[in-house]
């Protein structure tokens, strides 16, 4: 049986307590998974400035070399895995074994991982608005005007609360050791998958192991991650977001409500859209914060509803292993009934109308895991409460609402894209502090550009810009 152990800065630790892993379907015995707890964490936490300091030992450069190989290695190798070694195939079967989705999404999920780790030079580039990285290694010099900047570190790790529904949010903590900084991982209970052949591939390519720790484990662990590093990142559901919205140490990631807003002057040709439409809210079955789950438009909305129902409605959950299979599975019992139940409650609303019920039930139980297919349903006015959530499969609402309300009625919006050419409404929408990401044009929600911060710019949250004097020559440090 392949046993997960707890990493210590790069050292295995096998705990009493464990977590079996069990495929979401048969039953099979996947892997058994050492549990952390908090009272470890807090104490590793003591040494998180010696992960830094290994790290220092190289450059920049010489560490974005090093993820380059990793990006290769995670994305072909047969690389360590607690007791045995993992091959791709392997990676890709465990990971849909215990999240739930198919296969295709995890291979998928892996090319987007390694490309982000393929082109971390360019990435991190553009997050650090083309500065030599070497300033945020000496934490300082001299910028191409030829004035002194400063970027302090304002921790030696990062630390992350990591979620179990989609592997793409790795994208966001891999810049991270490239520039020196530590990580702090809490893998999500179903999904160790990811942070650990990350993990094995940078050991592999010659990144120290002590610059590690990887804590499976509960809610203590989380916590004691979040309260032991200075700068951390979580995962997790509106309540999260509000939360830690005052702390200034940790970012949080929590529901998208991304949109598609069509404009007045767009509106009339809506099927030229329908593509895209259905794209952003099927894509990866519909568990990514840059899933649309919002449509917005003043006039057309039953027909675009209807439109969309018409393409998502009639599929059906497939097997994982099945090349089409297009949802991914809810492996926590009681999950799926509960967020079905809280739909059909929206829908007694006057004014909110499923225009997928005719394809049949919604929810598929199975003896150990439950499917929910595709949902639209059409708002005739935006002040309906399911107008503004958003679930973890596709799931979306199609609201009528004029132009000039919709900026103050969509709410919080991760990723909105505006398919309009008008000038003013685009200037608007461009000073709409309530929309994060910004697509102007026939861009998916889900096409994302990784040469552009997603939710936060991770150096402003990693570093602190300060003044900086000094008498001194200039002399580059390693």
């Amino acid at each position: 049986m392949l046993h997960i152990p707890v990493i210590r800065w790069g050292k295995p630790y096998e705990s009493l307590e464990t977590q079996p892993l069990h495929h979401f379907l048969t039953g099979e015995p996947i892997a058994v998974v050492s549990q952390a707890n908090g009272g470890l964490v807090s104490r590793d936490m003591r040494s998180a400035w010696q992960a830094r300091a290994r790290l220092r030992e190289f450059n920049c450069g010489e560490l974005l070399e090093k993820v380059a190989v990793a990006a290769h290695l995670y994305e072909n190798g047969d690389l360590p895995l607690g007791n045995e070694r993992q091959s791709a195939d392997d990676f890709v079967f465990q990971q849909s074994a215990t999240t739930g989705l198919p296969q295709h999404m995890c291979r998928a999920n892996i090319a987007k991982n390694a490309f982000v780790l393929r082109n971390m030079r360019e990435i991190l580039d553009a997050l650090t608005r083309g500065l030599d990285l070497d300033i945020f290694s000496n934490g300082f010099g001299m910028e191409s005007r030829g004035v002194v900047v400063s970027y302090q570190a304002q921790s030696p790790v990062l630390g992350a609360v990591l979620p179990s529904n989609s592997p793409g949010v790795h994208t966001l903590w891999l810049p991270v050791i490239p520039l020196q900084l530590g990580l702090v991982l809490k893998p999500g209970s179903a999904e160790p998958w990811t942070a650990y052949r990350i993990y094995a591939a940078f050991v592999e390519a010659g990144i120290p192991a002590e610059a590690v720790c990887l804590y499976p484990g509960g809610h203590d662990v989380g916590s004691a991650v979040l309260n032991g590093c200075r700068r951390s990142m979580i995962f997790g559901s509106q309540q999260t977001v509000e939360q830690y919205a005052s702390n200034r140490g940790v970012q949080v990631h929590g529901p998208g409500f991304s949109k598609i807003l069509i404009g007045d002057d767009c509106v009339d040709r809506w099927e030229e859209y329908l593509d895209l439409m259905v794209e952003s809210v099927f894509i990866n079955g519909g568990r990514s914060c840059i899933n649309a789950s919002g449509i917005w438009a003043s006039r057309h909305t039953e027909q675009i509803a209807t439109a969309i129902a018409e393409r998502l409605g009639p599929i059906e959950a497939l097997p994982p292993d099945h090349p089409e299979a297009g949802l991914a599975a809810f492996t926590i019992p009681g999950t799926a009934p509960a967020i079905k139940q809280m739909i059909d409650n929206d829908l007694k609303e006057t004014g909110v109308t499923d225009l997928t019920a005719k394809f049949g039930n919604r929810l598929v139980e199975h003896s150990r895991c439950a499917f929910l297919r595709p949902m639209v349903v059409h708002c005739d006015s935006p002040d309906h409460a399911i107008a503004q959530k958003e679930f973890m499969f596709p799931f979306v609402s199609v609201v009528k609402c004029p132009q000039a309300q919709m900026i103050n009625k969509i709410g919080p919006t991760l990723v909105g894209t505006a398919l309009t050419d008008d000038a003013d409404w685009i200037s608007q929408l461009g000073d709409a502090t309530n929309i994060d990401r910004l697509n102007v044009g026939p861009i998916p929600t889900n096409r994302l550009n990784w040469l552009q911060p997603h939710e936060g710019n991770l150096i402003d949250f990693l570093f602190r810009s300060r003044a900086y004097q000094t008498t001194r020559q200039l002399v580059a440090a390693k």
